[in-house]
This record gives C-alpha cells, structure tokens and sequence, in this order.
C-alpha cells in the first residue's frame, strides 16, 4: 500500500528528472561552496519528486495527472 498517490505523469517524471539533475550540477559548477551545494540539494529533491512520481507542492494546488475531467 502506498503512502501517496502519484499526481504527475510520465512525461512530466522524465522532464524533472532531467531537468532537476541537470540544474543541481550546473549551479554547484558555477557557484561552489555553499551556495553550489544548496543549489544542488534543490536539484537533487526537484529530481527525486519525478523518481517517486509525487509532488507536494501539485497536490497543495490541486494538481494532479488524474484529475483533470
């Protein structure tokens, strides 16, 4: 049994996958120190919420891939 419901699809999974790897290295190459790493935990949880398929921030708006009539 699953803790959540998934609320985005595949499409959208790949794009943030891609998308929040991508962003999390490009801003630890180019700022390092702190604020590189801060940049990349950020990526790195865009990334994990299309892994899992579930993101928080969709759900609190409502948002869902089922959703829609």
């Amino acid at each position: 049994m699953a803790f959540y419901r998934k609320n985005i699809g595949g499409a959208q999974q790949l794009a943030r996958i891609v998308t929040g790897a991508a962003a999390g290295i490009a801003v630890l190459w180019y700022l390092g120190g702190t604020a590189g790493y801060a940049g990349l935990a950020a990526g790195l949880m865009f990334a994990a919420t299309g892994i899992v398929g579930y993101c928080p921030m969709c759900a609190v708006a409502g948002i869902g891939a089922r959703d829609r009539a």
